[in-house]
């Protein structure tokens, strides 16, 4: 056992607001893990998915992309949530 790994956190990805099963499957993630859930979604994104086929990751493909934006956004979180840790 590593006592040195944080917390586990769930990642919620090819999220889809308008569908109701992304929506309910957000839902019960969140009311069963609460704090473990990032608050950050990564989005079903066109972009997203083609970016592989081109050899970049997405912010090298498309930076401006909801998906790129939404890892931005994770990135940014996640180093908050060290900050804190650390506090």
């Amino acid at each position: 056992m590593n006592n040195g790994l944080g917390a586990i956190h769930i990642l919620l990805t090819m999220f889809d607001g308008r569908t109701n099963l992304s929506t309910d499957v957000e839902n019960d993630i969140r009311k069963r893990f609460k704090e473990g859930v990032f608050k950050t979604t990564i989005p079903r994104n066109v972009r997203l998915s083609e970016a592989p086929s081109f050899g970049k990751p997405i912010i090298l493909y498309d930076i401006k992309s909801k998906g790129a934006q939404s890892y931005l956004k994770l990135a940014k979180e996640v180093i908050s949530n060290e900050k804190k840790a650390i506090r």
